[in-house]
């Protein structure tokens, strides 16, 4: 194992940090307001910390691994919220500083899950980099560094593979930095759309600025108290389509930019997950019009954004879905598991999973009827490898009897079942809202600092995925092979 290599990757990432905790400051000083120096302390920490680092590991070899680019992409999430929570804790905006990294890890990994009760009492700079956690978080830190960075180019296919999980990386470009950029550009034109249609509904500009990257991040932080609920249904449309987008695979939108819609058409996922949308969407319009007797744009409304927020892990509320009839509350916390598109923002299991594993269901019974037939399962006319579909099996299982450990565990340190199944789908999906006592008006701050770590753990865990953390808990991972 090349540690030095790895933790100088971990000192030049600090660097980084730094750089965007002196932007917040510089945000805090154009609005006058007393977070400034809470932004300059952590910065001024986290550069001392990754000078130290820097010169504690000049003297490496440029040599990194699988097994380097595991612990990399592990670690750096857990780097950048230790020095993240800084700002909330030093400026006594999130006094504990458990509560402060669970909102700062709960950032970067998307997950929009908060310990925060008044957010329009935050300065603005504190606001913007809730929201900047998101940005870095959504498309993922270590492949802006990749596309930014040369000094990440040794190892880069390792360190992209492990933490940007299914984007079909030789479809866009065959040199992995230039397959970052284009990413990141896809990432920032569509942010940059947002914010231009938010605007164009009355939004202010640093509110448009902070849900847009909310928004196609999948990570739901608002700055207001209320996320989405007070904004105009054309605020709320504009989001909608937005939150979409961001469960799309971005290979789907780089095909899109070069006109070649034929691979959108016949993306199999993308019609799924278009369907599913529609489907449930007009189930719980239908409900809330027959139980509500509300108007029809605004039951549609209100089952969309929800259905679209959740199923993208995107965790925007324009509604107390918890006041919904409890039938229709459980089957939100159904699509919890589900997920959007691979290659997309967002978290959970994945529609492309979900499907491959409903084929390969499905051809079991014809295998059984022809037990000496080669029945192979087929994704967009290409043959799919039985390894392929164990991965798949292995993952399902794995998040499943995660989901059950955790509930155990918050049930044991005194959550009630609802609550605790609806805290541990969350975190592991990177949504932000749950059931019970994390609803949609609730947040996590009435949670024991126990179980903030666990939830922590779990907001990493499903960020990456399961086995690219788990794989470092390993024994024969340490072993030198």
């Amino acid at each position: 194992m090349n540690f030095k290599y790895v933790f100088y990757l971990m000192s030049v990432l600090a660097v980084i940090e730094s750089g965007f905790m002196v932007l917040c400051a510089l945000l805090a000083f154009f609005y006058g307001e007393g977070d400034v120096m809470s932004f300059l302390s952590s910065g001024l920490i986290t550069l001392l910390v990754g000078g130290l680092l820097f010169l504690m590991t000049k003297n490496h070899k440029k040599e990194i691994h699988r097994r380097e680019a595991f612990l990399v992409v592990s670690l750096v999430w857990v780097f950048f919220s230790i020095f993240g929570a800084l700002p909330y804790y030093i400026g006594s905006y999130v006094p504990s500083y458990t509560n402060a990294f669970f909102e700062t890890i709960s950032g970067f990994t998307t997950t929009g899950a908060s310990v925060i009760t008044d957010i329009e009492a935050l300065p603005h700079g504190i606001l913007f980099w809730r929201s900047l956690t998101h940005l870095l978080g959504g498309m993922g830190i270590l492949v802006l560094s990749l596309a930014i960075l040369p000094v990440f180019g040794f190892g880069g296919m390792a360190m992209f593979n492990a933490e940007a999980a299914g984007v079909t990386v030789d479809k866009l470009h065959p040199r992995i930095k230039e397959t970052a950029k284009r990413l990141w550009g896809i990432y920032m034109l569509l942010i940059a759309l947002e914010i231009v249609f938010l605007l164009l509904g009355g939004m202010g500009l640093f509110d448009a600025i902070c849900h847009s990257f909310g928004t196609l991040a999948s990570g739901g932080f608002s700055t207001r108290n209320d996320s989405i609920m007070s904004y105009s249904p054309y605020i709320q449309y504009v989001i909608i389509v937005f939150m979409f987008l961001a469960g799309v695979n971005f290979t789907l939108h780089y095909f899109a930019i070069k006109g070649n819609y034929k691979k959108i058409v016949q993306n199999q996922e993308f019609k799924f997950y278009l369907i599913l949308i529609l489907i449930v969407t007009a189930i719980i319009t239908f409900c809330l019009i027959l139980n509500n007797h509300a108007p029809f744009e605004h039951s549609f409304r209100e089952a969309l954004f929800q259905v679209v927020s959740i199923i993208t892990s995107t965790g925007f509320v324009s509604a107390n879905y918890s006041e919904w009839p409890s039938y229709l509350w459980m089957l939100i916390f159904g699509l919890m598991f589900t997920g959007a598109c691979v290659g997309s923002t967002s978290g959970g299991v994945k529609i492309l999973r979900h499907l491959l594993l409903f084929k390969n269901s499905f051809l079991e019974f014809k295998r059984l009827i022809h037990p000496a037939a080669v029945i192979p399962v087929r994704y967009s006319h290409e043959v799919i490898g039985k390894d392929v579909i164990f991965k798949i099996q292995a993952f399902v299982v794995l998040y499943f009897v995660i989901f059950f450990i955790g509930t155990i565990i918050l049930a044991f340190l005194g959550l009630d079942f609802i609550t605790a199944m609806g805290a541990v789908a969350t975190t592991m999906g990177g949504i932000g809202p749950g059931l019970g006592k994390v609803g949609p008006v609730d947040n996590f701050l009435m949670l024991p600092d126990m179980a903030k770590w666990v939830l922590s753990f779990l907001m990493l865990l499903g960020r990456l995925e399961l086995f690219t953390l788990l794989i470092i808990f390993v024994p024969a991972f340490w072993k030198n092979q």
